[in-house]
């Protein structure tokens, strides 16, 4: 919940620093839904992909206040961001609400990029990869085994803290994943991209993104400015 109209300028640095031919790394912004339709065409032509960060699991209805993925792509989006672990935790959201959702971002013909991760409880206990595990079991509709998607793993108590987990424990935590994706779907779960998030910045986007198993970052405070958020490009790309 970040940004009002003056930030698109943002989005226009980021554009114009990515160009218009398709980078080596795929580059998106996902901001609030307010921005999404002017974002999309201020990025128009550009190579900047526009996500959502959340949609409703139907097509339309009585749902007031929420926003239908069909919503999402008519402003412009390509992608959503689902089972973030802030509405995992503060809007109460399941495993089973979390892939009810993908189905509907498939529907509406929108990339989902799924999260998953442990609470810092979790990690203590020793039961951060059994959680994770759980969580890709309840999220992932079977629907993906044909369809583009990415996994986003966020240590939750990283998120936002400063605090990142050791180079060794999220590439355990991604081999974890990409094992249980290979299980799942063979050769297409072996090729989707698993993102890492959890306060990745400037300062140490290279040497987690040189990690074995991880495909891209998801990008939390660090894209809220391009100065901030360029630098991490440059490194995945």
């Amino acid at each position: 919940m970040n940004g009002l109209a003056a930030a698109l300028s943002e989005a226009d640095e980021v554009a114009r620093a990515v160009g218009q031919s398709a980078p080596r790394a795929r580059v998106a912004l996902c901001p609030p839904a307010t921005l999404i339709a002017r974002m999309a065409e201020r990025l128009a032509g550009s190579a900047v992909l526009v996500g959502g960060q959340d949609c409703h699991t139907e097509m339309s209805g009585a749902f007031t206040g929420d926003t239908s993925a069909e919503m999402l792509a008519d402003a412009g989006a390509r992608l959503v961001i689902l089972g973030h672990s802030e509405r995992r935790a503060m809007h109460g959201e399941t495993d089973a609400v979390v892939a009810a959702k993908v189905l509907g971002a498939l529907r509406g013909g929108l990339e989902p990029i799924v999260c998953v991760g442990e609470s810092l409880d979790e990690r203590r206990a020793g039961q951060a990869i059994d959680r994770v595990r759980a969580q890709l079991q309840g999220s992932l509709p079977d629907a993906l085994a044909t369809r583009s998607f990415a996994i986003a793993y966020e240590p939750v108590w990283a998120i936002g803290s400063g605090l990142t987990p050791t180079l060794a424990e999220i590439e355990a935590v991604h081999g974890a994943i990409r094992e249980a994706l290979r299980a799942r779907f063979v050769d297409h779960g072996a090729a989707r991209p698993i993102l890492y998030g959890g306060s990745v910045k400037a300062s140490n986007a290279a040497e987690i993104l040189a990690v074995e198993n991880v495909g891209g970052a998801l990008v939390g405070g660090a894209s809220l400015k391009a100065v901030d958020f360029l630098p991490i490009v440059a490194a995945a790309g």
